[in-house]
């Protein structure tokens, strides 16, 4: 009897003032075309989460994170068994731009409630995880 292995993701929920960096995918995307998501990807064969959110991070928007912090994982069995490590990056360096037009189509600081009404649908658990991000740069004692 075989283990179906996982896809293995990572995400990034980035936190400004208040605000959720959120980015709508390409209509031509093979995956989730159309809708709203965080910023992230594929954890790569031998790198680890960490590794593949900056790598992702600076792919996509250009950025270096500098203060990072894991939320949780979510995960899902369609269209196969898939993991997303969820982090919070609450301070980088650069200013995010989005460098990967085939990938988002736009990107946009979002309050919580647009950003829980847009990730929402994609998984139950996603509201929490943002409520979580957002409470964690509330209590924050200074700039990073």
């Amino acid at each position: 009897m075989s283990v179906a292995a996982f896809h293995d993701c990572v995400g990034a929920l980035l936190v400004r003032e208040g605000e959720v960096l959120l980015g709508r995918r390409a209509a031509d995307c093979a995956w989730l075309a159309g809708a709203w998501d965080m910023f992230g990807g594929h954890i790569e064969a031998g790198e680890s989460e960490e590794a593949a959110l900056r790598r992702e991070l600076g792919e996509e928007l250009g950025i270096d994170p500098l203060e990072v912090r894991r939320l949780g994982t979510i995960g899902g069995d369609h269209p196969e068994p898939w993991r997303l490590h969820v982090h919070v990056v609450t301070s980088w360096r650069g200013d995010p731009q989005n460098l990967q037009l085939h990938e988002h189509a736009e990107i946009r600081w979002c309050s919580p409630d647009e950003a829980k009404q847009r990730l929402g649908p994609a998984h139950a658990d996603l509201p929490s995880l943002i409520e979580r991000a957002l409470a964690t740069t509330r209590h924050s004692t200074g700039p990073g």
